[in-house]
């Protein structure tokens, strides 16, 4: 792959490719852009079909922090890591702070947090390294239910756009992935009144979400076919292609997963066929906005966080609308929402600081 030519394209800093023998560490550390402050991205782990994949989803996801970061109104640049290996069968303390020690030696360029695949004791290990690690469990913990609120405030500014009320009892949503953010998700819908199906690869996550939510389960690749009102990518991105966009029977995509279009023109095709898409970046910023919490002069509030994250609420409101004003499709708009606050933020003064 022509890695140069794709960080020119994209415009990003760095890529750190890490590598330890002893624990069997492979990982990428992709930072995108730091104009707002040090990079904040979670550390994934999954078992990718090539080297060159792993790499295309660091960046690809790093890319997305910036935008997802900025977008919320945090003072944060974008960044992510990628570990390459099962997340079920490959972890070990070692391996943890064999990362944590790649981190810390970009003092403070990037700051690491849970993501798919890791958990808190694995930011514990990483955090026996590095100081630049957040979302630990003394202080703002497990990301997802943040995340699933944001989600669950999200479809009910996309449901008042597209339904007229907020009120979600009685709609259909369908969750593909019920991990812990798509169970805290149904959990949310549940509670409002809404009908859920869900598939999932681990059988597991869909015994409890049907015993517990009185979901119905369909097959992974009978989710896209479903009749629903909303549907909602809870599992990995690209979902929304060639291949499946002909199966959707929703209004509305809204879900936690990242980078759900495979392509920017899979944006263009759910416009057309009057489908609400809510930008990924935009709906799932609620465990970015938690953890960033943490980084407050005062120190974590969990109340305060709560808060922020509700306001996810407005944030789809405006987008929606500048998708509207600008007859543009919402992905689009949500990149200028993003980018405005960056070029605006880039622009202003430096004073002179006496040191």
């Amino acid at each position: 792959m022509k890695i140069f030519e794709i960080m020119e394209t994209k415009d990003y800093e760095n890529v750190i490719l890490c590598h330890d023998k002893t624990s069997g560490l492979k990982a990428i550390i992709a930072i995108h852009d730091t104009t707002l402050g040090p990079a904040l991205g979670g550390c994934r782990m999954w078992t990718y079909d090539s080297e060159e994949d792993a790499i295309n989803d660091a960046l690809r996801l790093a890319r997305g922090m910036t935008y997802k970061n900025a977008a919320a109104g945090l003072n944060l640049g974008g960044g992510k890591t990628v570990v390459i290996g099962n997340p079920r069968t490959d972890k070990s303390e070692a391996l943890f702070r064999s990362l944590g020690r790649y981190i810390e030696s970009l003092k403070g360029r990037y700051i690491t947090a849970e993501d798919v695949g890791t958990n808190l004791k694995d930011m514990e290990y990483i955090r026996y390294e590095t100081k630049y690690v957040a979302g630990l469990a003394e202080t703002s913990g497990d990301p997802s239910p943040f995340t699933a609120y944001g989600v669950y405030r999200g479809m009910q500014a996309a449901a008042e756009e597209i339904f007229g009320t907020l009120d979600l009892r009685g709609k259909v949503v369908a969750i593909q992935g019920v991990g812990n953010v798509g169970y805290n998700l149904a959990k949310h819908l549940y509670e409002a009144g809404a009908k859920l199906i869900v598939t999932d690869i681990f059988e597991d996550n869909v015994k409890r979400a049907v015993e517990e939510f009185k979901a119905e389960y369909v097959k992974p690749d009978e989710i896209y076919g479903v009749e629903c009102d909303i549907f909602a990518p809870c599992a990995l991105g690209a979902i929304i292609n060639d291949e499946t966009i002909p199966q959707l029977k929703c209004k509305i995509v809204a879900g936690s997963a990242n980078n759900q279009l495979k392509e920017e023109r899979h944006g263009d095709i759910l416009q057309e066929k009057g489908i609400l898409y809510v930008p990924d970046y935009i709906i799932n910023a609620g465990g970015v906005i938690n953890v960033a919490d943490e980084l407050n002069p005062s120190g974590y509030n969990r109340d305060r966080a709560i808060r922020k994250v509700s306001m996810i609420f407005d944030t789809v409101k405006k987008v929606i609308q500048k998708s509207k004003e600008e007859n543009i499709p919402t992905y689009a708009a949500a990149d200028r929402v993003a980018e405005e606050r960056i070029k605006t933020i880039a622009a202003v003064k430096d004073n002179y600081i006496v040191k």
